[in-house]
This record gives structure tokens, C-alpha cells and sequence, in this order.
């Protein structure tokens, strides 16, 4: 494809939104676990007694209220994820000729967005499938997708960057746009969040929910009268071990491991937050300064949904005050975490009301340590 590389402004033209309709409530979720506690204090009382085991903690609706801001979260399992006997999803596995579980539900929110944006999939030159977590490692759950839809031309690729993964989706797509290799590129986030959760862990077990999201980024030459234009794209990462998931292939040849289900999300959760704010703070203030942009003048963040005073913590320092539920619009209270899908949901629910020339932010941040910022302007 060649085109007049000058022209070719990317844009966000469409966005769609996958959402599980199965909730669980903190009410549920701490009943459910308790449960499970009281049976594993009763069933280890002897060695809670004699020191050689450490007795569980009830969880409480305050505590992680008080810990997240997160209310609730939508689930594709839930009755598996409350029973106190499993305390986790359960899919049936599916033969090799079924669209996979992650595909399935990216391929609603691609097509979604591509309703939304009166667009049709043969006018799409790209896939990129950017979540936390993969089902498999090949064939590509994007070149999935992209048969699912009925794409017969193009590419597709998967990529993983945590939390971040929507965003640095966003900016290889923009670049796609850019260079004038595609012309329309949709970024689809598949986030099934709660199987990599330890729903048996009092400090975690309520942080994430399931969801998809996609974005449509295309040439501004061919997308529709409402759309964002992208004015800038920042990425940074910083290795960090303070958010891990150790699960993957070579779990099955280590000795020590090989027979260990345990390979799930842990966090420092105390560390992120004290590292990752002020890394993200200063990120975005440095990309605006680059962009020429007054951060102080956003109209609007839509910022990663994992904690809300992260949130609160990082708004405040990019605006210059605490922003209020209008600047920073929140989903974490009723989506919790879902990863790379949180702050495309904050935009999707909350970017209608905007006017042209309105300025806004979408940024993302978690593991790795990654980040991404994405300035755009309603047009």
C-alpha cells in the first residue's frame, strides 16, 4: 500500500465493548470466600495450633472497598468462581475446529466497534490481539479473530505488555497509519482476567473482572465525522518484579514447579503504587510538553482502572488538582481491573459528551513496569 505518508493522520474512529453478564458483587465475594476460610482454619486447626501453619484472614466488603474503590466485577463464570470448593472459572475445553474462548469474546467487541463505525471488516487491513494474558501461544488468537470475522486479507499478530498492552496496540496501529502500510487497524483486548486470579487470596482475590474492548484506528482520509484524532503516543517500560504471573510452557519442566497449579497473579501492591504513580505522572507531563499541550487544559483522562487512588494520585498531578468524576471518569468501581481493557472502557463509556477540539488522555500502566499515554482531540 503507498500512499502520501503526510496525509495520513491516525485517528480513533470506533470503539466496542464486550461486557460478561454474569456480576459478582463484594457482598458475594467476600461471603463466598469466608466460606473458604473458615473450612481451611477447621480442617488445619491442629497445625494453626502448633505453629506449623498460619491461620486465614476473613476478607470484608470495608477492606477492599477501602484497598481498591472496586465494587463489583463481571464475570464469564461466576457460580464456579463462588463456590468454596473450586474458586475459580471452569471452561469445558473446546475442540481445536471451535473458536476459542478468547476469540470469541474478542471478535463481539471487534465487531462492535466496526458497527459503530460503519465500517466493514473487508476495509480493515489489520489485527492485533494486545491483552494480559493468551490462551495458547500459536496460531495467533488475532489471526483467530480475523478468520472469525470473515477478514480475508491482511494480518494479524498478537502482543502482550500486561496492563498496557490496548495502548502500545494503539501506537503500533497509529504507526501502521503513519507509515502508510494500513489504513484501517483494529486493536482488540480480550481480557478474561479472572482465570490467571488466586481467588483464594485475601489480598487479591477481588481486584479483576472479565471483559473485551476494541479500537478502531484508522487513516483520518477514510474515517467517519466523529472521531479522535491521535496527536501523540508515548510508551515506557522499567522491569519490575513487583507484578508477576509466572504461568507458561516451561512451567512443566521445572522439577521444583512442574506439578504446582499455583502459577498466578501476585503483586507488591504497597511498591506499584509508590513507583508506578510518580512514573506515570512524570511520563505523561514530559509527552505533553513534547506535544505542546497544556496537561492542565485536558478536558478529560481515561486512565487505567486498577486502583482508584492511583487514579486520583496521578490525575491530580497531571491537572494540578483532584479531578472530579467529569475529568476523570472511573469504571473500576462496578468493571474492576481488567487489565489492558480498563481505561478503553473509561473512553468508550465516557467520550460522547466531548466537543471538538476537546483535549483528552488515555493512559495505561501496570506490570512489567509498562505505561503508555495517547493524546487525542475530538473532531
Amino acid at each position: 500500500m503507498t500512499s502520501n505518508v503526510s496525509s495520513n493522520i491516525p485517528v480513533i474512529s470506533a470503539t466496542g465493548l464486550f461486557t460478561p453478564n454474569q456480576n459478582i458483587t463484594n457482598e458475594e465475594l467476600v461471603k463466598s470466600f469466608n466460606h473458604y476460610v473458615d473450612k481451611f482454619n477447621t480442617e488445619n486447626a491442629d497445625d494453626i495450633a502448633a505453629g506449623t501453619t498460619e491461620a486465614l484472614t476473613h476478607s470484608s466488603v470495608e477492606f477492599i472497598e477501602k484497598a481498591s474503590g472496586i465494587k463489583a466485577r463481571n464475570v464469564l463464570d461466576k457460580d464456579n468462581i463462588l463456590n468454596p470448593d473450586i474458586m475459580s472459572p471452569l471452561f469445558p475445553e473446546r475442540p481445536d475446529e471451535e473458536l476459542s474462548i478468547l476469540a470469541e469474546i474478542g471478535v463481539k467487541a471487534a465487531k462492535q466497534a466496526l458497527d459503530n463505525a460503519g465500517r466493514d471488516v473487508s476495509d480493515v487491513d489489520a489485527i492485533l490481539c494486545a491483552c494480559s494474558n493468551m490462551q495458547r501461544a500459536y496460531p495467533a488468537i488475532a489471526v483467530e479473530i480475523q478468520d472469525a470475522l470473515g477478514m480475508e486479507d491482511g494480518f494479524g499478530f498478537d502482543m502482550n505488555v500486561a496492563c498496557s498492552s490496548a495502548t502500545f496496540g494503539i501506537q503500533t496501529a497509529a504507526d501502521y497509519i503513519r507509515s502508510g502500510n494500513a489504513k484501517s487497524v483494529l486493536v482488540v483486548s480480550p481480557e478474561i482476567t479472572s482465570a490467571h486470579l488466586n481467588w483464594r487470596d485475601r489480598d487479591s482475590h477481588f481486584i479483576f473482572g472479565d471483559v473485551a474492548t476494541a479500537v478502531l484506528v484508522e487513516s483520518k482520509t477514510i474515517a467517519p465525522d466523529n472521531h479522535w484524532e491521535i496527536l501523540g503516543t508515548k510508551l515506557k517500560t522499567k522491569f519490575s518484579n513487583n507484578i508477576r504471573n509466572n504461568f507458561g510452557f516451561l512451567n512443566r519442566t521445572s522439577p521444583e514447579t512442574r506439578d504446582d497449579p499455583d502459577k498466578l497473579f501476585v503483586q507488591e501492591g504497597r511498591k506499584v503504587f509508590k513507583e508506578v504513580v510518580p512514573m506515570v505522572a512524570t511520563m505523561i507531563g514530559e509527552h505533553a510538553k513534547h506535544l505542546n499541550i497544556d496537561p492542565t487544559k485536558l478536558r478529560r483522562l481515561w486512565l487505567h482502572q486498577a486502583n482508584a487512588g492511583m487514579n486520583r494520585l496521578i490525575a491530580q498531578r497531571v491537572l494540578g488538582h483532584e479531578a472530579n468524576a467529569d475529568e476523570s471518569p472511573t469504571v473500576l468501581d462496578s468493571y474492576a481491573n481488567t487489565s489492558s481493557a480498563g481505561s478503553i472502557i473509561a473512553f468508550h463509556r465516557h467520550n460522547a459528551d466531548l466537543a471538538v477540539n476537546d483535549l483528552g488522555l488515555i493512559c495505561s500502566f501496570g506490570a512489567g513496569y509498562s505505561a503508555g499515554s495517547v493524546f487525542v482531540r475530538k473532531s
